[in-house]
C-alpha cells in the first residue's frame, strides 16, 4: 500500500510458479530527495524490498503456500547489485520459486531484477508464513 508499494504493474503472473513485475523510477519516488540529491539513485534495500513484493505474489495462492494474510518476508541470501538504478529506468523484477516446503510454510525464490535487459539485482528471498506477530 502506498507510499511502500513499490511495484507499479505485475505482467506476468503463474501462480506458485513466478511473477513479472515492474517499477519505474521517477523523481517523485519518496525517498530520491535524501538518496542522494546530486545523484538519486534508487537504494537498494528498497530494490530488495520491490523485488520480495513480487515473489510474496508468487505465494499468494492458498493452494500454493500462503494468502494475503500471512505470507511473510523472512531473509534473503545471495544479494548482489551490479548497477545502479537511476531516475528514468524500468526496474522489471523476475522472481520465480525454486524450493518449497509446504509443512514447514517456507519457501525459496529466485529473485532477478534489469533494466534494459541487463542484471543490475539478484538474490535468494526467503518466505514464512506466520501470524505476523511473531
Amino acid at each position: 500500500r502506498f507510499p511502500f508499494l513499490l511495484v507499479d504493474r505485475v505482467i506476468e503472473y503463474n501462480p506458485g510458479v513466478s511473477a513479472v513485475a515492474i517499477k519505474n523510477v521517477t523523481i517523485n519516488d519518496n525517498f530520491f530527495p535524501g538518496h542522494f540529491p546530486e545523484r538519486p539513485i534508487m537504494p537498494g534495500v528498497l530494490m530488495v524490498e520491490a523485488m520480495a513484493q513480487v515473489g510474496r505474489l508468487v505465494m499468494l495462492q492458498p493452494e500454493v503456500g500462503g494468502s494475503r494474510e500471512n505470507f511473510f518476508f523472512s531473509g534473503i541470501d545471495k544479494v548482489r547489485f551490479r548497477k545502479p538504478v537511476i531516475v528514468g529506468d524500468t526496474l522489471v523484477m523476475r522472481m520465480t520459486l525454486i524450493k518449497l516446503q509446504k509443512q514447514f510454510g517456507i519457501a525459496k525464490i529466485e529473485g532477478k531484477a534489469y533494466v534494459g535487459g541487463e542484471v543490475v539485482c539478484e538474490g535468494e528471498f526467503l518466505m514464512a508464513t506466520g501470524s505476523g506477530t511473531e
